[in-house]
């Protein structure tokens, strides 16, 4: 036996990528990954990783190292993600290709039968009695066209269809989805993340990648709404897109800074309230209420100034647990510790030692703190705002309404009949058949009432 020429290896191999058990099998490995880039926070500092599964791997199987080794801290843009979905891009083009092209090129194709046998062999096949076949045939005809079958007739016989453009369903549904893959692919490549924390009355800066500044986000108003228990139900903000200063810098993000007058004169291009799962879309970026943090407090201490101090995260305390160390004397000496979980106090405070020595409400009493009077005028929250531009979103929603429309053209049955007259020396007869690709017992059961209106 020789050996099998190019073209038949390259035949099976396109078999076997355009295989639909491989298809599936893709698209259950791809579903499963983007489990996992849900599981495992995505694109954070690498010390992250480390602290989060070094000492407690993920699924008692993956460190830190590893995590960041498989390229899981950003799955939906790393190499062997990108991989599967242009293999199952291919393989759905492959399939479109090989299958459902030429199946749609049949389906427009009219087929002539020509004598009663072949019209036999077919899925659903009836014969009636007819005194003037010539005449049932016209009626036929008459008949399919008046309920929207395309009809091809000749003297003794006739072939008709209807709804062939379900067959441009499958066809739309693989187009639908490979577009969908290019966009996704896109985004994950070229898009941009940033997230910041901005508190009212500051703005941030825009660049894009070449330096130009695009706009200016503002926060005029940050909300945390909170249950009867405290804890937080909601977060919104209430922001104003202005023009940009021209500031250079590079990237998505840019510097923040205080609010001026003539900043809050300006015209604003678009003012809107954002909160969790209602974000605010403007030329490209999008803005996800993302999170939420305290920025500053207010203290007065004996009979200073009220001054606004910069929180900080303290994680080792807790999860959402903000503070600052304030020191009591002029030197920087017996410093104390100021730490509180919710914008609306209370603030405890922690000696030198530990130790704490009390609680403190906002704009409430003071507290004798190594022999002065220790008051909180005031919290003030941050927003947490996520930034996003995804190129790949237009071709996102693109994929996804092609697949629909293909989808729903797939619902259509397409339908196929043939009739051919026969006439003899004693009676003629009408030999109808027909085939669908789908519902055929609904067509069997069709059939018949039609000949009955013949």
């Amino acid at each position: 036996m020789g050996r099998p020429s190019g073209s038949r290896i390259l035949n099976r191999l396109a078999g076997w990528i355009s295989d639909l058990r491989l298809a599936i099998a893709l698209l259950v490995v791809i579903a499963l990954a983007s489990g996992i880039g849900t599981l495992i926070p995505q694109r954070e500092p690498e010390g992250l990783y480390h602290q989060l599964y070094d000492d407690q791997p993920w699924l008692g199987l993956l460190n830190g190292e590893r995590v960041l080794a498989l390229q899981l801290d950003h799955v939906y843009s790393s190499s062997w993600f990108l991989g599967l979905m242009a293999w199952l891009g291919l393989a759905l083009l492959l399939c479109s290709w090989r299958r459902q092209w030429p199946a749609l090129q049949a389906a427009l194709r009219w087929i002539d039968y020509r004598s009663p046998r072949q019209l036999s062999k077919l899925s659903v096949a009836q014969t009636v009695p007819a005194d003037d076949v010539v005449t049932s045939l016209a009626q036929l005809e008459q008949l399919l066209r008046e309920r929207g079958w395309q009809v091809q007739s000749h003297p003794d016989r006739l072939a008709a269809r209807r709804g062939v453009l379900g067959r441009v369903g499958p066809l739309l549904v693989h187009a639908g989805l490979v577009v969908l893959l290019v966009g996704a692919a896109w985004g994950a490549l070229g898009g941009q993340r940033a997230e910041q924390f901005l508190a009212p009355g500051r703005s941030l800066e825009l660049i894009d990648s070449r330096g130009h500044s695009q706009f200016t986000l503002a926060l005029d108003a940050f909300a945390v709404d909170r249950d009867p228990a405290g804890r937080p139900e909601q977060f919104r903000s209430r922001l104003r897109i202005l023009e940009g200063s021209g500031l250079e810098g590079s990237g998505l993000e840019g510097p923040e800074r205080k609010g001026s007058g003539s900043e809050a004169s300006l015209p604003p291009l678009r003012e809107a309230e954002i909160s969790v799962n209602h974000p605010l879309r403007f030329r490209g970026v999008t803005f996800y209420q993302a999170d939420w943090g305290l920025a500053a407090i207010s203290v007065q201490l004996g009979r200073s100034p009220v001054l606004q101090l910069p929180l900080q995260s303290l994680p080792q305390l807790g999860d959402q647990v903000w503070g600052l160390v304030l020191p009591t004397r002029s030197d920087g000496s017996d410093p104390v510790l100021l730490s509180l979980a919710s914008e609306q106090g209370p603030v405890d405070v922690y000696g030198s030692d530990g130790v704490l020595i009390g609680s403190l409400g906002v704009d409430g009493d003071a507290l004798e703190v190594n022999g002065l009077p220790l008051r909180v005028r005031g919290v003030l929250p941050a927003s947490g705002i996520l930034l996003k531009r995804d190129p790949g979103v237009p071709l996102v929603y693109a994929g996804f309404a092609i697949a629909l429309l293909g989808g729903g053209l797939s619902l259509l049955a397409t339908r196929q009949l043939w009739a051919i007259a026969e006439e003899s020396d004693t009676a003629g007869r009408l030999h109808v058949a027909g085939l669908c690709n789908r519902n055929l017992t609904a067509f069997a059961a069709e059939l018949p009432v039609l000949l009955s209106e013949l």
